[in-house]
């Protein structure tokens, strides 16, 4: 049977959890590092590349610095992201913000912070002209080919955006055109162009292919419009094997891919000089965190269950997806999997199951689960449903050591938005 193999021991976790107490959100920072490094080598022929790293993925302060330190921007799509950007360093051109159904607030604070705001909707031109008072020079727009994108493999059930004609967001074709004029005409000199089509696909073939539809729509705009386009962002998608058995994404062939696009179509029409941008989040720490959890209970009725620490308020995508997360039982890595169980948690929902008919090592009370690839979406979608409350995260160094980079919520925290003068003492 395929298995994954943890970043973390058996013996580092147990020394680990005796200072943090199940269930934690652990990360790898090598690995992270690492993941960066391979990242913009596979783009080191564009002169202008960067990776703006999506908050809403992994909201973590230290997280994002270490992604600054490896030359990572923030692509942000809140008011309270922005402030954690620039909290964290972030400003000017570090910044994309990438928005939809957006509020005037948001965009003013996008516009102090020197953010290059992407635009969702062709109406939101003038909503954002009238909320910070004028275009900015810099401007991106998001498009949207409508239809349905079919590539590769995404992953069974999780299907984000893999029909853009049945997405919110971006704008159709001709709306483009009309909006980089009207842009143009009221100022805007630097011009980018977004999109996302796809949500993680395995396969070296989405981002070669998305920048062809893309380097091709600029060709045309810059054509149709005179804009001068400075930057295209290829944005997200590129996927993580949540699976054992799926591939795992070469990001050295897709990059090579990418500049064979650029090659044929960009360099031919004089646009040498655009800068290629992405937005992961999944791809850039998704393997690089796992959920930590230990087992508690042992049901044997109509199924057999280990119930577990954590539940869906710590990670939350097996609930509202069916999303699958590899286990390991840490210390049982070469024991046999002969053993059928659901996992769960202890919401009072029965869709809190972290695996289901999962065959694994036989578990004992006490036993210490690796979840795996829960550093992307994972602590991020968290919530306090049951009065929950979420797990703390820690950062295994590159030196062995750790670090507590975000505490355990404790019930203060919980009633801490209420007004709860003399409750307890009724």
């Amino acid at each position: 049977m395929n298995k994954k193999k943890p970043f973390v021991t058996k013996e580092q976790a147990e020394e680990i959890v005796k200072q943090y107490p199940t269930p934690i959100h652990l990360y790898d920072e090598k690995g992270i590092r690492e993941n960066a490094r391979r990242l913009y080598q596979a783009f080191s022929w564009n002169k202008g590349f960067k990776e703006y790293f999506a908050v809403k993925a992994t909201p973590t302060p230290r997280i994002l610095q270490i992604l600054k330190e490896e030359g990572c921007g923030t692509d942000c799509s809140s008011y309270t992201e922005l402030m954690m950007s620039e909290a964290c360093g972030f400003s000017g051109k570090e910044i994309m913000f990438s928005s939809n159904d957006t509020p005037a607030e948001d965009f003013i604070l996008a516009d102090r912070l020197g953010a290059t705001i992407n635009l969702d909707d062709i109406t939101h031109i003038p909503f954002l002209e009238n909320a910070i008072g004028h275009i900015p020079e810099r401007i991106c727009c998001r498009y949207n080919p409508g239809g349905v994108f079919q590539l590769g493999g995404s992953e069974e059930g999780f299907q984000v955006m893999d029909n853009p004609g049945d997405a919110k967001y971006g704008m159709t074709r001709e709306q483009m055109t009309e909006a980089y004029k009207t842009l143009k005409a009221k100022g805007a000199k630097e011009f980018g162009i977004h999109a996302f089509l796809a949500s993680n696909t395995i396969s070296n073939e989405y981002y070669p292919a998305l920048a062809r539809i893309l380097f091709q729509m600029a060709v045309e705009l810059k054509e149709e419009t005179g804009a001068h386009i400075t930057f295209i962002n290829l944005s997200g998608g590129i996927g993580i094997p949540y699976r054992p058995e799926q591939p795992v994404n070469d990001i050295a062939i897709i990059g090579e891919g990418v500049r064979k696009a650029y090659e044929e179509i960009l360099v031919p029409a004089g646009m040498d000089d655009v800068a290629l941008y992405t937005e992961l989040g999944r791809y850039m720490l998704g393997p690089y965190g796992c959920l930590l959890t230990r087992a508690i209970h042992e049901k044997n009725t109509y199924k057999n269950y280990i119930g577990v620490d954590a539940c869906a308020a710590n990670l939350m995508r097996p609930a509202i997806y069916g999303a699958y997360h590899h286990i390991t039982v840490l210390g049982k890595e070469d024991a046999p999997c002969d053993h059928k169980y659901d996992v769960t948690g202890s919401l009072c929902e029965n869709c809190d199951k972290f695996a289901v008919d999962r065959m694994l090592p036989k578990i004992d009370m006490g036993d210490l689960l690796v979840i795996h690839d829960s550093g992307a979406h994972g602590f991020s979608m968290g919530y306090n449903y049951n009065g929950k409350l979420r797990s703390a995260e820690v950062l295994l160094k590159e030196d062995g050591s750790t670090e507590l980079i975000r505490r355990a919520e404790t019930p203060a925290d919980y009633f801490a938005t209420l007004d709860i003068t003399g409750l307890f003492n009724k």
